[in-house]
């Protein structure tokens, strides 16, 4: 594999990674401070378990980090540039938002994922 084609395939890892609505929402609570299971599930709406399953996926990507407080494990973002990389597709959804929500071929794949028919438009 060429080094274009590994740095495509890693980058396309983690936009998968960053793909998923509770991951995102994940990742947004944790913008506010650090917090436990139970507190990103209050925030978030998800339940424990999914929060645990979304943060092991976050944590093996190096999105964000662990740390032991007592009985309990906070999570916060590993790295600054998690922040920064929010605040761009913040930005750039800003002049996008319409086009982006509105792509068929997004939708199509949407769809898909659900396991849903296609609906040849």
């Amino acid at each position: 594999m060429t080094a274009t084609a590994l740095s495509a395939a890693a980058k396309a890892k983690l936009f998968r990674g960053l793909s998923d609505p509770s991951r995102l929402s994940i990742l947004e609570a944790l913008r506010v401070r650090p917090r436990s299971v139970g507190e990103l599930a209050d925030e978030t709406g998800l339940s424990q378990p999914g929060v645990s399953n979304h943060l092991a996926c976050l944590l093996d990507c190096g999105l964000v980090s662990r740390e032991a407080r007592g009985r309990f494990a906070y999570y916060a973002l590993a790295d600054e540039r998690v922040e920064a990389l929010l605040q761009m597709a913040e930005a750039l959804l800003e002049g996008s938002a319409a086009g982006v929500l509105c792509c068929p071929r997004c939708a199509e794949r949407e769809r898909a994922a659900a396991g849903e028919s296609p609906t040849y438009e």
